[in-house]
């Protein structure tokens, strides 16, 4: 499976490994939290931007601000998923993002991430700050979700 990005939607493939599992191969819940961070990190690849360019350049980084998660039904050890992300809103300083976990075709976990742009260091450290208009411009590219199941 190849990352990739259509229909205003990020993909990047993840396979479950031990560490992801309980003692009894189940994925563990928090894990699924690992899997949506690499998949929102995707999503900024994709869209032609990283974390540690923003970071540089601007002195700012995206932070979750909240998460919520339903979990619908359990991946096992070995599995192969796929972690769909795309952008439902984007105001001036946050943006929220709808992110599903998916094995074979159907969707196991179903999230909803609200980030925050924050400032990185001086005087401001830790306070919101506005997305810089670049990367505005190319998140843009992956609203509208009427694709994301």
């Amino acid at each position: 499976m190849d990352k990739t990005a259509t229909d205003n939607v990020s993909r990047h493939p993840v396979r479950v490994y031990y560490e992801d599992t309980d003692a009894g191969g189940v994925v563990f819940y928090g894990s699924y939290l690992k899997f949506a961070e690499r998949g929102r990190t995707e999503l900024l690849r994709h869209s032609g931007l990283s974390n540690s360019a923003i970071s540089a350049r601007d002195g700012t980084v995206f932070v979750v601000r909240s998460c919520t998660v339903d979990y619908l039904r359990p991946a096992y050890l070995d599995d192969l998923l796929s972690v769909e992300t795309g952008v439902v809103e984007i105001g001036g300083a946050s943006m929220t993002l709808k992110q599903n976990v998916l094995r074979d075709g159907e969707t196991i976990t179903e999230m909803t991430v609200r980030m925050v742009c924050m400032v990185m260091d001086g005087e401001r450290k830790g306070k919101a700050a506005r997305i810089p208009a670049d990367a505005r411009a190319a998140l843009e590219d992956f609203s509208g979700l009427a694709s994301l199941r």
